[in-house]
Order: structure tokens, then C-alpha cells, then sequence
């Protein structure tokens, strides 16, 4: 049961760090980023919430 409620808030702040994120994103994006960096911020973006982005320890070794 404590898991359960350990999943939830944790999903809960991974939500709201998203949010975030998008916000800062598109601020960014409105006067930083040109096409290549957006496709990149949206990939990582997309890799991130399905469990495939990879660990400073396996790009590094």
C-alpha cells in the first residue's frame, strides 16, 4: 500500500516537472531554439516518458 501511494506522488511531481518543462520550452523555443534543437527537446522529451533514455554510465562506458 505505501508503494502504491509512493507511485502516485512520485507520478504526481513527474507530472508537474513536465509542465514545467513544457512551459520553459516553449519560452525557449519562442526565442532560442532553431528546428534542430526542438526536434531534439521533443525526442528526449518523448524518450524520457517511455523509459528509454539512457544513463550517463551507459553512454560514457
Amino acid at each position: 500500500m505505501a508503494e502504491l501511494i509512493l507511485q502516485k506522488e512520485i507520478l504526481s511531481k513527474l507530472e508537474n516537472m513536465e509542465k514545467r518543462l513544457d512551459y520553459l520550452v516553449t519560452y525557449i523555443e519562442d526565442s532560442r531554439l532553431n528546428e534542430d534543437d526542438k526536434k531534439a527537446l521533443k525526442l528526449a522529451l518523448k524518450e524520457e516518458k517511455e523509459g528509454k533514455l539512457l544513463s550517463k554510465k551507459q553512454v560514457f562506458n
